[in-house]
């Protein structure tokens, strides 16, 4: 299925790397506007439809995942092992946006499920080359539509498996009941 306006979710500590790639996105001809987490609780928050991110009108579902692999608290390659545990997210495409291109690192990152490994570069021109070839890729890639969630889907949140849905509290709530019964 091709998404007209395909939703991309930033995923990066660093907020100069956040606004740069969102002035190239938008110069490079991305329509829609980047969505941006600027931590890994942040982005599990924003999956998970948690606390702010959870009018998915405003923070809707991505399409893909844009993702920096060095970040303080669980770094890219956690991330990558959560997304990919959670069945509501197995559709979900990650790709890996890092400085790092050791190769150790490249295997690893798609041993564990990215969908594609990008190396930072190191130059505007590099930048936006990147940008409007990936932007090119997204408008052209089918993907599959993430499987819809209800209130029986389990999301494993960052402290465990634990029900949580798309109003998080209240299904964790629920499930500490179902437990105490």
């Amino acid at each position: 299925m091709i998404i007209e306006n395909p939703i991309v979710l930033l995923v990066d500590d660093s907020e100069n790397d956040a606004l740069l790639m969102r002035t190239v996105f938008e110069r490079a001809g991305f329509v829609q506007p980047l969505q941006f987490a600027t931590s890994s609780d942040a982005a599990i928050a924003y999956l998970q439809g948690d606390g702010r991110y959870r009018d998915r009108t405003q923070f809707p579902l991505p399409t893909v995942v844009l993702m920096d692999l060095n970040m303080p608290g669980k770094n890219g390659f956690e991330m990558l092992e959560w997304i990919h545990r959670q069945p509501t997210l197995k559709r979900l495409r990650v790709y890996i946006l890092s400085a790092s291109s050791r190769p150790e690192d490249i295997e690893r990152a798609y041993d564990l499920g990215a969908g594609s490994y990008l190396v930072k570069p190191r130059n505007l021109d590099g930048l936006m080359e990147m940008a409007k070839c990936l932007i090119a890729w997204l408008k052209l890639g089918h993907f599959a539509p993430l499987p819809k969630m209800d209130e029986a889907d389990e999301i494993e949140s960052p402290k465990g498996r634990e029900a949580v849905s798309g109003n998080g509290s209240a299904a964790m709530e629920r499930a500490g009941n179902r437990s105490t019964r």
